[in-house]
């Protein structure tokens, strides 16, 4: 397994549609790996493909609390067939834009279906944290941010930050 170094917003990779795996491969499952590595070195409860540089739709998430055995979820291909009409809000972070947190609001409850590492097709029902954590990673998916989700002004706020940020550490 690899660490692999985490792109950071404004990157224009992070905000392109990935396209959908064919199969579950090794290189697949490999990738998956790397990224469940990458994201518990981060330390994250999230992370998809686009996000290392890879635009295939795969995303690795783990909300086990701490103290607790980990559970990854390894996912490709992953589509929301169903989302509650009710809301929660929740702080959310991402990994590509490191040291910023906002309010956002979604469905409380999703209901995914995705390829596992076998490439077998399943569904999982999620509320909480876990939907909340999909939701943001399948938004990674289609080249969405959570920030994307905020008022353009915090918007812009976070982005210019992220981007005077960028030159400082050129």
């Amino acid at each position: 397994m690899a660490t692999l170094p985490i792109l950071i917003a404004p990157d224009p990779l992070l905000k392109r549609k990935a396209q959908p795996v064919e199969r579950v491969d090794e290189h697949v499952r490999k990738l998956m790996e790397d990224m469940l590595e990458t994201m518990y070195a981060a330390p994250g409860i999230g992370l998809a493909a686009p996000q290392v540089g890879v635009l295939d739709r795969i995303i690795v998430v783990d909300v086990a609390d701490k103290g607790e055995p980990p559970a990854p979820l390894r996912l490709a291909n992953p589509e929301i067939l169903w989302f509650s009409e009710e809301l929660a809000q929740s702080n959310e972070g991402c990994l590509s834009l490191p040291e910023h947190y906002a309010d956002v609001v979604r469905p409380r409850a999703v209901r995914v279906r995705y390829l596992d590492e076998t490439g077998e097709s399943r569904e999982i029902e999620a509320d909480g944290l876990l939907a909340t954590c999909l939701q943001h990673e399948i938004d990674h998916l289609d080249g969405v941010l959570f920030v994307d989700h905020l008022s353009m002004l915090k918007r812009n706020m976070i982005m210019r930050k992220l981007q005077k940020q960028k030159k400082v550490n050129a």
